[in-house]
């Protein structure tokens, strides 16, 4: 599924992890990209994701985390709709939400930060759509969800850039995202 240059936009979201040990989720309102009812001759439409960059950064900058931040995440990119936005340590992310296991994940990373920025490894993406398969999103909303597992000692920014595009879809194969995209 080839994208010209003209349909590509991009779409970001931000969640902070404070110093606090929990969940959190952000959420990124798609409403305006995505017609999952196919109307007449009018096809529906989703939005196709093709690539997510994934940005760890100090909350108190414009740098990277600081050598001596300690703490571990484990963060997603998920096709949820209805999950309210929540500071880490306000919400509940049931277990195998942030997972490959999970048909409605469209990209997941893991970071954890030892205090010695020359030993520390980077953020482990381990799940990303691809340019020639799109992860297509027929829901109002993502969610950029973390379950933070040790607290972060300097709060920090995971930041996401979502390459999209609309794309028309079929109606079989609006029925069965459809159908995967229902929770």
């Amino acid at each position: 599924m080839a994208h010209d240059m003209k349909s590509v936009f991009y779409l970001d979201t931000t969640l902070n992890t404070t110093s606090s040990l929990g969940d959190g989720i952000a959420t990124l309102d798609l409403s305006s990209y995505v017609d999952p009812i196919a109307r007449g001759r009018s096809k529906g439409q989703g939005l196709a994701i093709y690539k997510v960059w994934w940005d760890i950064a100090d909350a108190a900058s414009n740098g990277p985390v600081t050598a001596a931040t300690t703490g571990t995440f484990r963060a997603g990119l998920i096709s949820f709709t209805g999950a309210p936005a929540a500071a880490v340590g306000s919400a509940s992310i049931t277990n195998e939400t942030l997972a490959a296991n999970n048909d409605l994940m469209i990209s997941g990373v893991d970071f954890w930060a030892g205090g010695t920025a020359a030993g520390d490894p980077a953020p482990n993406v381990w799940l990303e759509p691809s340019e020639k398969v799109p992860y297509i999103v027929v829901r109002d909303q993502v969610a950029l969800m973390a379950s933070v597992t040790t607290a972060m000692n300097n709060a920090a920014n995971i930041n996401v850039r979502l390459e999209c595009a609309i794309v028309s879809l079929d109606q079989s194969t609006l029925n069965q995202l459809l159908r995967t995209q229902t929770v």
